[in-house]
């Protein structure tokens, strides 16, 4: 196996419970060069990665465009094998296509009838994401290794060093979707429950996410607390929840952030559950969510207002 390419062009969240795959391969195939595809936004992820030959990336605002460009750019490869982590028509036309040797992925991909292999993809059966993307080579590899892992840089690691004079805390408070997003009193207590008070709560996100973090920063009291929304990088970001105490998220990137770092991270889950598969991963984790609601989970993904009206998931976390 000299090349290998492996396909994830959705989340953040997505790829990093993807790296395992780079890292099992690489164990068994130490020699392969592995290659990996993301959507443009999400290439500082991987970048330096020291399992990885190269980062592709799929510039999805240029859709025709850039699709076939990378059709041309894989083919071009010649790879061994292929691996498509996605289920949807792009990614499966680039494998399917993509003159690889031995191609793989879901079922759930509409081409997945052009694949060499093709696997099952069930959510709510037990098993972590990790362990559905780990089953497309699992007879490949003579052992797999389950934990995510992020590389953040000598640089990314400068620049949050400025906030570490003392302990700290990190919080994420938004998601992208309403219905994943634990409500602001929730962080608000979330802060106030925190006993060290000479800890600095350090809030997180995108600039998206500022006005939100201002929001919650003005209402706490007595206690150090600093909006860094839109100020960090993905990856200097992962730097911070390291050197966390504790870091507070949502179902949604930042946990996944937290898994990769190993880092200690408390998630509330809200309409979603961990039983989808998208749970802590670190070795100190903890779940929150309202248990015995008939209406919850109420779908694989957020929506943008409660289907029920109540939003009993979020408002009853704490």
């Amino acid at each position: 196996m000299q090349k290998i390419l492996i396909i994830q062009t959705a989340f953040i969240g997505d790829v990093i419970l993807a790296t395992p795959l780079i890292d099992s391969l690489h164990v068994q195939f130490p020699n392969s060069k592995i290659d990996f595809l993301v959507k443009n936004g999400n290439q500082n992820l991987l970048i330096n990665h020291p399992n990885l030959n190269r980062v592709l990336v799929f510039d999805k605002s240029k859709k025709i465009k850039s699709l076939l460009a990378l059709l041309k750019e894989i083919r071009k490869e010649k790879y061994d094998l292929v691996i498509n982590l996605q289920r949807f028509f792009s990614s499966g036309l680039l494998t399917a296509f993509s003159g690889a040797k031995e191609k793989r992925g879901f079922k759930k991909n509409p081409l997945s009838f052009l694949f060499t292999k093709s696997f099952d993809h069930t959510v709510n059966n037990g098993l972590h994401e990790v362990e559905r993307n780990l089953a497309l080579i699992e007879d490949l590899c003579k052992k797999t290794l389950k934990s995510p892992k992020l590389y953040p840089s000598a640089s990314d690691f400068d620049k949050i060093s400025t906030f570490q004079s003392k302990s700290y805390y990190c919080i994420a408070p938004s998601s992208v979707w309403f219905t994943k997003q634990a409500p602001k009193s929730v962080w608000i207590k979330t802060i106030h429950s925190i006993k060290d008070k000479n800890a600095i709560i350090y809030l997180i996100g995108g600039s998206e996410d500022f006005n939100l973090c201002e929001e919650i920063s003005i209402e706490i009291k007595n206690t150090e607390i600093k909006n860094l929304a839109g100020k960090l990088s993905l990856m200097e970001s992962a730097a911070l929840i390291k050197g966390a105490i504790r870091t507070f998220v949502n179902d949604s990137g930042p946990l996944h952030l937290a898994s990769a770092m190993n880092a200690p991270v408390t998630v509330y889950f809200c309409s979603t559950s961990p039983s989808f598969g998208f749970g802590p991963l670190s070795d100190d984790s903890e779940i929150i969510e309202v248990k015995n609601l008939s209406c919850k989970p109420c779908g694989l993904h957020g929506y943008k207002s409660c289907p029920k009206g109540h939003f009993e998931c979020g408002e009853k976390l704490l």
